[in-house]
């Protein structure tokens, strides 16, 4: 891996995990269940995401 695509795999990890934190602290905040749930959900995906940026390392 060249040294640029390092250092867009490791911005892209600090951009997946902001992501994943916004919807942590977002759902925690939010009464409505169905919502809270989707919510829940994008955290998830952003969490997948996360993993599958990491392995390339």
């Amino acid at each position: 891996m060249t040294g640029k695509e390092l250092m867009y795999v490791e911005d892209a990890l600090g951009h997946e995990q902001y992501f994943r934190t916004q919807c942590s602290q977002s759902a925690e905040s939010i009464q409505d269940s169905e919502l809270r749930a989707f919510a829940q959900e994008i955290e998830q995906t952003h969490c997948s995401i996360f993993n599958n940026f990491y392995h390339l390392l």
